[in-house]
């Protein structure tokens, strides 16, 4: 089931609560799809990182081999903000006069530490990646926890709408100035009061503006079309049969649909066995049928797929390999 959802779709989401195995249950997806003979990419956007422990090789921001037909990179809030803080200062210092660039220093400083900064930044990375899928099969997101994850998935439309009034709002000021240099041209007193019929310098910089502007918000928008596109893109919620896990899914599953994401299936992850003889372990099965009913009863139209819980830790490619059999046949 796990697998037909995944080579049905170009775009897989993995997310749920911290802890319950979001980042095995995506990779061991997105290596048996690899073996099967597609181009994946395998994408961790959790300031954790645990792929690189999983996969027991060091994984940076740029896309490396980790198996064949398997490329893999991690997003680091912190070098993202970086790195995006730094485009945008540069691309202020070439668009302000030059008089100005102190402050633009002072704003880029003040950004760093503002209020979804990270988000941002990683929501403007994850679009690049987005764009860039025509290069793969598949592209599978391991993501953070699912509150961070939730306000990932609302920011697309929030940011296109931002990004849309900012260009209107450009706009109007470059329709205004278009009238003021017009009358610069023709009135003696406005050239006097507008510094004279001479074209303003900053013409070409409006047009510069206008151009990032228009750039970002085909950005998001093209990542807002790609979420909501449900033949091509789907998420999938990982969890445990607990108690806290099971309430964050179902209240992850609402945040979802309201942001437009759909929900192609649950993963319900270290599953006890159905005929487990322990006193002990038995109470334990019998609580988490009591969870699963309560998942059924918020989510059951949904797919559900469990895994058991595995003897081993997964580490390195051949553990992942044995952990991968268990998402069933190949379609």
């Amino acid at each position: 089931m796990l697998l037909s959802l995944a080579a049905s779709r170009n775009i897989l989401f993995f997310g749920g609560k911290g802890g319950v195995g979001k980042t095995t249950v995506s990779a061991a997806t997105a290596l048996r799809m690899a073996d099967r003979g597609q181009r994946v990419l395998l994408v961790s956007t959790d300031p954790a990182h645990n792929l690189g422990h999983l996969f027991d090789r060091s994984i940076g921001p740029q896309p490396v081999r980790l198996s064949p037909g398997l490329d893999g990179l991690e997003l680091d809030p912190e070098s993202t903000v970086e790195a995006h803080l730094k485009e945008v200062g540069a691309a202020l210092r070439r668009l302000m006069p030059v008089h100005l660039s102190a402050e633009v220093d002072k704003h880029m400083a003040l950004s760093r530490d503002a209020p979804g900064m990270q988000e941002a930044a990683l929501l403007e990375r994850i679009a690049e990646v987005v764009e860039q899928a025509r290069d793969y099969d598949l592209v599978v997101f391991d993501t953070a926890p699912s509150g961070h994850t939730a306000r990932l998935m609302a920011l697309p439309e929030m940011m296109s709408v931002w990004t849309e009034g900012l260009i209107k709002r450009r706009e109007k000021s470059d329709r205004f100035n278009a009238v003021l240099r017009n009358l610069g041209r023709d009135n003696s007193v406005s050239n006097k009061m507008f510094g004279g019929g001479d074209e303003e310098p900053g013409e070409d910089r409006e047009s510069r503006i206008r151009r990032l502007l228009n750039r970002r918000k085909q950005r998001f928008t093209g990542l807002r079309e790609s979420l909501a596109d449900t033949a091509r893109t789907a998420f999938v919620i990982v969890l445990a049969a607990e108690r806290m896990p099971v309430l964050e899914s179902i209240e992850l599953h609402e945040q979802l649909e309201r942001s437009g994401v759909h929900t192609g299936a649950l993963v319900v992850n270290k599953r006890l066995p159905a005929d487990v003889q322990d006193p002990f372990l038995k109470e334990r099965r019998d609580q988490e049928e009591q969870y699963m009913a309560m998942l059924d009863a918020s989510l059951g139209a949904l797919p559900r797929f469990d895994l058991p819980l595995a003897a081993h830790d997964v580490s390195g490619l051949d553990a992942l390999r044995r952990f991968a059999e268990l998402l069933g046949p190949a379609p």
